[in-house]
C-alpha cells in the first residue's frame, strides 16, 4: 500500500478546502453531496450522533453558519481511494476551548465522500 501518494494527496486536500468552505458557508446542499449517501456512514458530533446518511442530512439542515480557524491539519492517504484528514480548530464562539475533527475519505465514482467523521470539543 502506498501511504501519502502526492496525487491522492492533492485531491483530498482540495476536497477538504472545499468542504471547509461549504460548512462555513453553511451550504447544505454540498455538504450533503460531500458525505457518503450509505447506511454505514456515520458522523459523532460535539453534542449529538447521526447513524446513517439520512440521520446527517436532517442534522445538517437544523445548522447555522459559524466561524472557525483551522490548525495543525494533518491529510495521510492509504492507498488511491481512501485518506484521512485530522485536524485542530478555535471557535471565537468557544472561548478556551480546542475542537478536533476527524473524517475518513473514500473515494467513489462520482468522487471524494465523507464516510465517517467526529467532532468534538475540549478544554485548551
Amino acid at each position: 500500500m502506498i501511504i501519502n501518494d502526492p496525487e491522492t494527496l492533492a485531491e483530498v486536500r482540495e476536497i477538504f478546502a472545499i468542504y471547509e468552505a461549504a460548512l462555513l458557508a453553511n451550504d447544505n446542499a454540498l455538504l450533503t453531496n460531500l458525505f457518503l449517501d450509505n447506511p454505514a456512514t456515520v458522523r459523532y458530533g460535539v453534542n449529538e450522533l447521526q447513524h446513517g446518511f439520512g440521520e446527517i442530512i436532517a442534522f445538517r439542515a437544523t445548522q447555522s453558519p459559524f466561524t472557525r480557524k483551522l490548525d495543525r491539519t494533518v491529510i495521510t492517504s492509504y492507498g488511491r481511494d481512501c485518506a484521512t484528514a485530522s485536524t485542530l480548530f478555535h471557535r471565537d464562539d468557544a472561548p478556551g476551548r480546542i475542537g478536533r475533527q476527524t473524517q475518513v475519505w473514500v473515494k467513489t465514482e462520482t468522487g471524494w465522500k465523507v464516510a465517517a467523521a467526529h467532532v468534538s470539543m475540549m478544554d485548551g
